[in-house]
């Protein structure tokens, strides 16, 4: 039986035992626990008397610690010491002692399972499954001979298979589907968009294939810090195994996860334990990664994930003390000179951050260091000003050359998500060809049509699309899917570009009757008498230079015994000046000119002049309505200063650059890098609709002019 029809048999039994009794979206909260119940409870089936005659034995002998024979007894990393399996319960008539059994059924396993069960709150739901005597009902339907929940096979009596076993990462799947079908019928967004077997399998040959003859014999260690359902984690594993087996190395593997959510957590750990692996269980970590980290310390040969993105993590960022008071040094760095260079983004999309906490954790000594894959949306390519958080993850993994590639997926490759998403392949061991260079992939036309959506999943990646990703990327050859770029084609300057401030003074009845208005407003009725003797000396018309005009206040303001002081040259500008193109510009500053100025000086708003014999430096006031700011790439010939000169002073002049706002930013382009102009159409094409067109509206026009008769 497919992981499709599973998951519309264990739908249908959530259709036929619940409706009426829960709404649809609260399937889930009976439909899977139970669905682990049963899988545990299927595995432990054979061993079931071998568990009960160790339980008396030890409790005769007075054994207090018994865990590890009971899970020698079971065969499993897991037990369960009630006198019942599950098929026992499904006969049972009466429904007080069918609760009473079935809570001592639950009671009854291990302590790693009772943390799945209660992560599930499923006994909350026990009362209520009494309380409409479905609850019998509800077992039959999961004892199902015709279907196998186990990851064992089931056989027939002469051993040949009569059902094969479901591996945990196709349970993973099923839970999965289940989920984003609970999900819709309660008009929910899911926030995380589940990873399907074939992009798990992609991004595990990314990680392990370009390093495979550097397997050596030994233990690894992999992480998820998004982990869900634990299904990326156990196929790294199978892959991390199979590629060492194939070089004839051995390798022990042990895999690390966290999960926020508990019912994908309970899966993930559910599924561990069943493999047989109680301390691997123990590895996986309920809680968010963000704020509550469960490995601070640890660091990873392998890490892959699909984070969410374009979910809010302001919760996460307000427990870690804000934006502005977070200190933790997975998100607070030194870089580019900067002791506190801030990883932080936007609250409102956590992905980048998830990043920044696998790369928090990349291993510096060993010979193959840290790969890292991990699965984004459009956003994280571009998303975010120079400066802001996301860039400045984008440059940190660059300019530490961290990056190898980004693949770009086919669009609807996801059960939850039609959006664009790419795969970030990451290292602090680049190959030598490598270094200092990223590879774009275009791998949007690779898949294979599904024959019937999996949600908004319609296509997938076959064995012969994982191949071409993979080659085009082991390869580093560029061609119209694979381009490779220098570090710096992706790095830009973000220039601040000032003009001066112009303003014109009149001095109008009205427009000192308006200052008169705005002093008395001020406390500043002294100023009145001074501007109205300004106004007898120099006349009504309109003055274009600003600065003699101030001159001319100062000395009348001297006269009346008043002083200038900041404000109330303030006060005069704001009140007095209007903005005209054709003004001069307000000095901000003058200074002495110490030796030789240098030919780009005005570039930077600092202007060699004479005055009085004398040569200085002339700052102009910054007009800030008509500040603006340029993007000059890296990459540009001649850099900052060749750029401005070309796309800035032929349309500006009084232009300069404000030195001190030059902040750097990473960026990245698909569609630039990608883009395929659409052919134009044959002119006949063109001239047959046009004429169509005409014949249409003139068939229009006479319905009209006729009345339609």
């Amino acid at each position: 039986m497919s992981n499709l029809n599973i998951s519309n048999f264990i739908w249908n039994i959530a259709d036929d035992v619940l409706r009426d009794i829960y709404v649809r979206g609260k399937y889930r909260d009976v439909i899977l626990p139970m669905t682990v119940i049963r899988r545990l409870d299927a595995v432990l089936e054979p061993t079931k008397d071998a568990v009960l005659a160790m339980k008396a034995q030890l409790d005769k002998a007075g054994v207090a610690n018994q865990h590890a024979a009971l899970c020698q007894a079971a065969g499993e990393a897991f037990y369960n010491t009630s006198q019942f399996r599950l098929r026992d319960l499904a006969s049972k008539a009466r429904r007080q002692q069918l609760k009473s059994d079935f809570e001592a059924y639950l009671d009854g396993f291990s302590p790693n399972v009772q943390e799945v069960l209660d992560k599930f709150k499923f006994r909350n739901q026990i009362p209520t499954l009494v309380d409409a005597d479905i609850l019998g009902f509800l077992i039959e339907k999961f004892l199902d001979p015709s279907v196998n929940l186990s990851p064992k096979p089931v056989l027939h009596q002469d051993g040949s298979e009569r059902l094969p076993g479901l591996d945990n990462h196709s349970m993973g799947t099923i839970f999965e589907e289940l989920i984003r079908r609970f999900n819709e019928e309660n008009n929910e967004e899911a926030g995380e968009h589940f990873t399907p077997r074939d992009v798990v399998e992609l991004m595990a040959f990314l990680i392990f294939k370009p390093i495979a003859d550097d397997i050596q014999s030994g233990t690894y260690l992999v992480y998820d810090g998004a982990c869900g359902t634990g299904g990326m984690l156990t196929v790294a594993e199978e892959t991390l195994i199979k590629l060492a087996t194939d070089h004839g190395k051995e390798v022990s593997v042990h895999l690390y996860g966290q999960e926020v959510q508990p019912e994908t957590f309970a899966i993930s750990k559910a599924d561990l334990i069943l493999k047989g692996e109680g301390a691997e269980a123990e590895n996986m970590k309920y809680g968010s990664t963000l704020s509550a980290d469960a490995f601070p310390s640890r660091e990873f040969d392998f890490m892959l994930s699909n984070p969410p993105y374009g979910k809010s993590w302001k919760s996460d960022l307000d427990r870690m003390g804000g934006k502005k008071d977070i200190t933790d040094p997975r998100f607070v760095i030194e870089h580019g000179g900067d002791p506190e260079y801030s990883l932080i983004t936007r609250s409102s999309d956590g992905q980048m951050v998830f990043l920044a906490n696998m790369l928090s954790k990349m291993k510096k000594d060993s010979k193959v260091g840290s790969r890292i894959a991990e699965v984004h949306n459009g956003s994280a390519l571009f998303t975010g000003d120079a400066g802001s958080g996301e860039s400045n993850v984008r440059r940190w993994v660059i300019e530490n050359d961290w990056l190898e590639a980004i693949i770009a997926l086919p669009l609807n490759i996801f059960y939850n998500t039609g959006i664009a998403t790419y795969i970030w392949v990451l290292s602090n061991r680049k190959a030598p060809e490598r270094k200092g260079k990223v590879q774009l992939v275009d791998a949007t036309a690779w898949f294979k049509p599904l024959r019937k959506n999996l949600g908004k999943k319609n296509c997938e990646l076959g064995p012969d699309d994982i191949d071409k990703i993979c080659s085009a990327f082991l390869n580093s050859e560029e061609n119209e899917q694979s381009k490779i770029f220098p570090n710096d084609a992706f790095g830009y300057w973000k220039v601040t570009v000032e003009r001066p401030l112009r303003l014109k003074v009149e001095l109008s009845e009205s427009a000192l009757r308006r200052f008169a208005v705005a002093c008395k407003d001020a406390g500043e009725e002294s100023l009145i008498d001074v501007l109205e003797a300004v106004a007898g000396d120099l006349g009504p018309s309109p003055h274009m230079d600003f600065n003699a005009f101030m001159e001319a206040v100062e000395t009348l303001a001297k006269a009346h015994g008043v002083r200038m002081t900041a404000k109330r040259q303030k006060l005069i500008m704001t009140s007095l000046g209007t903005k005209d193109a054709e003004a001069e510009p307000v000095i901000k500053k003058v200074t002495k000119a110490k030796g030789a100025e240098e030919a780009d000086a005005p570039l930077y708003g600092r202007y060699p002049q004479v005055i009085d014999g004398k040569p200085v430096i002339v700052e102009y006031e910054p007009d800030s309505e008509l500040r603006d700011t340029e993007q000059v790439p890296f990459l540009e010939d001649g850099g900052i200063e060749a750029f401005i000169r070309r796309e800035v002073l032929p349309h500006a002049p009084d232009a300069w650059i404000e030195d001190g706002k030059t902040v750097i930013g990473y960026e990245i382009s698909f569609t630039r890098h990608f883009y395929k102009p659409q052919p134009l159409r044959p002119l006949a094409d063109i001239e047959a609709d046009i004429r169509a067109l005409e014949e249409e509206t003139e068939g229009l026009l006479e319905d009209v002019l006729t009345g339609g008769r």
